[in-house]
């Protein structure tokens, strides 16, 4: 397990980041949606402050995902795509970059012009509010939620798109794009290279050894002439 990238795969750090917030998205748009619809009841009160500390931890992952960028190289694009593919894919990397902050950054401030009650990160650190209501705005809250849902809804739009073509890579070009960001428990593990097979051939029957031919004797020699 490597922390920094390479030239082929992000590093275990990038790949906490993006999957950390991934999830967080999912469960911050979830529980957005649900609450929304609920009776406006003291009942209902725990649930927006769930929704407004995962708000505030996106954001704060999202700060510490762009600085550890910021020391951290980006793998190469796969040889086989298009330039204006890599030219878009970094476009849409930005503007996910710009709508990880915006989202909470909009929550935030929403939240500090309706001024129902303090802000506390997951009822522990008091988060000071970003400004406070106008009275010569009487629709500043309105303002406020309708950029709120309206950049939420451009991040739903946007992240779907880049899964969309992170899964179109993986198994229609199959240039291993989504791979790369894989934990390391889900990445393939590579095929044992299988041994040569040994020929298990009889063993060639010993030559025969021709007989040994004694030098003739000449009978006119006499032991020990």
């Amino acid at each position: 397990m490597q922390l920094k990238s390479g030239t082929q795969h992000w590093g275990s750090a990038a790949k906490f980041f993006h999957w950390t917030i991934v999830l967080l998205i999912l469960v911050q748009g979830t529980v957005g949606l649900i609450m929304v619809d609920m009776p406006k009841r003291p009942a209902v009160i725990p649930w927006y402050n769930f929704h407004k500390s995962v708000g505030l931890t996106i954001l704060a992952l999202a700060v510490l995902r762009l600085l550890w960028r910021a020391f951290d190289q980006r793998p190469a694009e796969p040889p086989d795509m298009p330039h204006w593919q890599a030219l878009g894919a970094r476009a849409g990397h930005a503007l996910l970059y710009v709508l990880l902050f915006l989202v909470p950054l909009s929550g935030w401030w929403f939240d500090s012009v309706s001024s129902l009650r303090p802000l506390y990160w997951f009822g522990l650190i008091h988060v000071p509010p970003l400004g406070g209501p106008d009275p010569s705005l009487p629709d500043l809250k309105e303002v406020a939620r309708g950029r709120h849902e309206f950049l939420f809804w451009t991040l739903v739009v946007v992240a779907s798109g880049h899964a969309l073509m992170a899964l179109v890579h993986q198994f229609v070009h199959r240039n291993n794009v989504l791979g790369r960001m894989w934990p390391a428990s889900l990445q393939p593990r590579p095929k044992p290279v299988p041994l040569p097979e040994i020929s298990h051939a009889p063993d060639p029957a010993p030559a025969v050894s021709a007989p040994a031919v004694s030098a003739p004797v000449d009978p006119n020699q006499r032991d020990g002439a």
